[in-house]
């Protein structure tokens, strides 16, 4: 019977192997710890220029992908090229379309800029210029000549009118002719009374002279057509005497900018067309005059905006300041944050919008460079899912609102130009949520190609090792913490290795080795340390134990108590003590539970109590069933299996999953058979499978600890210990105070690779080699179990017999 040596059940780092007194004369870390292959499948992302390439990074939380992640992304983005800016502008042709101008990444702000000094500019001058001596001249000489012409025209029609009779009277309903006599316009009654003959008279003169009004009229009405396009073409010069030289500098400025240069020729032909808007002085802040100066209704267009804001450029995106490729993280990945937004404002009750209430969402920030997004928060928010889907197949940013998407009417909006799209999106999360999104959705596997895993552990090697002496180093000096000293520097080490329970592995979670640290610095701080020592590791560790532990605990209580019945001395027959996890989420722990089994005659074979409570999982089940398999295979080769026997975990009343239980069923089982009772103080664990081979589980270390600290409380007797399989005993990362109960000879572990290897233990007797002629050694367990089932199927056979001869003679 092979015992774990004290040194294999918990692998020490020699902090002598360190090169260094303290992590404060250590540099900062190069690169990235223990990620090998997930950096390497990054870097094939980022430099595959083909689409599709995006990346989902998976592995489980608290592996520092994320923060892995940004900090590799932007390190690869600080050498390339900054993306340009975008802008967008007014479309003067369909508003509800607004262009998207591509502008030089170092020159966004600077020619939105000089576009709002040409705007001011031009706010001041336009005015200005049509007050000008000059413009009222020519203004002033062709309202004259209108005058004159149309004074001319209608002096001749009323002279030829009073030749006949007729003057030309305006009235409110326009011009009319009406007779005249002496120089008096004659009244509808004065008109009747007239001879006859002087009304025939004048009635032969009307049409003529009704048709020569309607021909002055004709005429007036060119003149004063000639007239306003010549004021029309006197504004429009004096407009464009004014702004011309203003456009045509910045035109010379950014001839290559062609998108410029086409938004600034529209400017001026829409200001050249509707002149008449800037002829008035516009205040500054786009607000028109007073009530008082506009009259009662002047609260119509008081707050109604300059002429000139919809000349001016909207920057959504400016990247004058970034260096490098943009590296953008969303934290709140909605629909409106990744795709961009248009605002509205109320308007006298109406909700209106323009070009300058776009706004940038993250895609737009994040264009020319790399995106970070939670893939779980991500979808939470359907329509956010497929609109980033969306933008990647299409290579194009399209801003809608969520109210298209749904096909709601929505309060009247914009269908902004498209901004094309060239980035690589990076997705985190966990590998459930990558291989559902792989099966179900279609376009994940075409954007979304590249897999960078995280692992959950690395190597435990000498390299390994001063990276993490580096990391505690870089998260001192981060957090402004106690730098460790040698001692401190390996409990760390030491501590990796327990999170994954494996001596040749440590664990990649750093966010929990982070935390270790800060809080291990805490402590040194309390206790009055210069230098985190290896002490104050322990107790933060520890002290994280304690603050998460108190279950742990009061089920520890009424072990001890006897409420939950756990027996850690004696010997009973079809009793041993089984170990299981429980997973608390931040915080698990193992707990001995008692495993009985009852064997009677029958066919039944094993029945497991909680699989027929429905307490029980399908792995659960399948170790069950498993045990029948070597049962048959091990004694029933010569006799049919005649057994029933019932297996329970007592005292559970909750769902029963894994089969790391059923070697201890079965041990179980074969104690009832046999007749030989279970030591109480040997706990086990570890499956079996239909050859009697013990394999290894997880969670080992814990539930070593667990059984050892029921045994503690309740007395250790030196004859304690626990069953483990032989394959676990790498894994094994105990606390300190069980290793001493060890070396001690207060507590043991026992490695097994066969379920007769753990009989002999738990029983005390061999448990016997079959012989040449089948059967096996006398007073061994496995004879005594062969026996047992022997005489379990002649009984049901004979018992088979006697009910049919019972019925043979009911019949007779």
């Amino acid at each position: 019977m092979r015992e774990v040596r004290p040194e294999e059940l918990r692998r020490t780092c020699d902090p002598e192997q360190f090169s260094f007194k303290s992590t404060a004369e250590l540099t900062e870390l190069a690169g990235i710890i223990g990620q090998e292959r997930a950096t390497k499948a990054i870097d094939f992302g980022i430099e595959i220029p083909c689409e599709g390439y995006n990346i989902y990074a998976l592995g489980p939380s608290g592996s520092g992908r994320a923060t892995v992640i940004k900090e590799f992304l932007e390190k690869k983005a600080s050498t390339g090229a900054v993306p340009d800016s975008w802008a967008y502008v007014n479309n003067f042709d369909d508003p509800y379309q607004p262009h998207a101008l591509r502008l030089p990444s170092d020159k966004g702000c600077a020619i939105r800029d000089e576009v709002d000094d040409l705007l001011e500019a031009l706010r001041e001058e336009l005015p200005r210029a049509f007050e000008g001596e000059q413009y009222q001249q020519h203004y002033n000489r062709i309202g004259r000549q209108l005058d004159e012409a149309r004074t001319t025209k209608f002096q001749g029609l009323e002279a030829r009118m009073i030749e006949r009779g007729f003057a030309l009277l305006r009235t409110p309903m326009g011009l009319v002719i009406a007779p005249v006599i002496d120089g008096e316009v004659l009244s509808r009654e004065q008109y009747e009374e007239l001879p006859p003959e002087k009304k025939s008279d004048l009635e032969q003169h009307r049409p003529h002279l009704q048709s020569e009004l309607e021909k002055t009229i004709r005429e007036v009405r060119a003149l004063e057509r000639d007239a306003k396009a010549e004021l029309r073409e006197l504004d429009q010069q004096t407009a464009e005497y004014t702004i011309g030289h203003h456009f045509e500098s910045m035109r010379t400025k950014y001839v290559d900018l062609h998108g410029l240069l086409q938004f600034l020729d529209a400017v001026r032909e829409d200001i050249l067309t509707k002149v008449e808007q800037f002829k008035r002085p516009v205040p500054s802040g786009g607000e028109e005059a007073s009530l008082a100066e506009e009259g009662p209704f002047a609260f119509m267009t008081r707050f109604r905006r300059s002429p000139f804001e919809k000349y001016r450029v909207n920057i959504i995106v400016d990247n004058c300041e970034v260096q490098g490729a943009p590296v953008i993280e969303e934290t709140n990945p909605i629909y409106y944050n990744l795709l961009g937004r248009i605002e509205h404002r109320a308007e006298f009750g109406t909700l209106v919008t323009d070009y300058s209430a776009i706004k940038a969402g993250a895609l737009h920030r994040a264009n020319g460079g790399f995106l970070i997004v939670d893939a779980l928060d991500l979808l939470r928010n359907p329509l956010a899912w497929d609109g980033l889907k969306r933008a990647l197949r299409n290579a194009e940013i399209r801003i809608e609102e969520m109210a298209q998407q749904l096909g709601l009417i929505a309060t009247a909006t914009l269908a902004p130009e498209p901004i094309p799209l060239d980035l690589k999106v990076v997705l985190i999360g966990d590998p459930t949520t990558y291989y559902l999104l792989y099966n179900l959705d279609e376009d994940f596997q075409e954007l979304f190609k590249v897999k960078a895993d995280f692992a959950v552990d690395m190597d435990w090697t000498s390299e390994n090792l001063e990276k993490v002496a580096l990391f505690v180093h870089d998260r001192c000096k981060e957090g402004d913490l106690k730098h460790f000293e040698l001692g401190a520097v390996a409990k760390v080490v030491e501590h990796a290795a327990r999170l994954v329970e494996d001596q040749q592995k440590l664990s990649t979670r750093f966010g929990q080795l982070k935390d270790t640290i800060h809080e291990a610095s805490y402590w040194a701080g309390r206790n009055g340390h210069d230098l985190v020592t290896a002490e104050d590791v322990q107790q933060a560790i520890d002290e994280r134990v304690y603050r998460a532990n108190q279950i742990e605990e009061r089920i520890r209580e009424q072990i001890e108590k006897g409420t939950i019945m756990v027996d850690t001395e004696g010997e009973v027959v079809g009793q041993v003590n089984g170990l299981s996890i429980i997973n608390l989420g931040d915080y698990y722990f193992g707990r001995p539970s008692r495993i009985t089994a009852q064997t009677f005659m029958g066919s039944k074979g094993v029945i497991n109590i909680e699989r027929e409570a429905k307490m029980s999982g399908s792995i659960h089940d399948k170790g069950v069933m498993i045990l029948a398999g070597y049962l048959g295979g091990k004694y029933a080769q010569e006799v049919p299996l005649s057994l029933s026997a019932s297996i329970c975990f007592e005292q559970s009343y909750g769902a029963v999953e894994g089969d790391s239980a059923s070697s201890t069923e079965l041990y179980a089982i074969l104690s009832r058979l046999s007749g030989l009772p279970i030591k109480q103080g040997i706990a086990v664990t570890g499956s079996v499978n239909q050859r009697g081979e013990i394999q290894p589980i997880g969670g080992v270390t814990k539930k070593i600890e667990g059984f050892f600290d029921v045994c503690r409380v309740k007395g250790l007797t030196g004859e304690q210990g626990i069953i483990i399989p032989e394959q676990n005993v790498k894994n094994l990362m105990l606390r300190e105070d069980v290793v001493e109960a060890v070396k001690d000879g207060k507590f043991h572990v026992y490695p097994v690779s066969t379920i007769d290897e753990g009989i002999a233990i738990l029983t005390g007797r061999e448990a016997g080699e079959r012989q040449e002629d089948g059967t096996y050694p006398e007073d061994t367990v496995n004879f005594l179990v062969d026996k047992q089932l022997h005489e379990l199927a002649m009984k049901l056979k004979k018992f088979g017999k006697k009910e049919e001869e019972e019925k043979s003679e009911e019949v007779s």
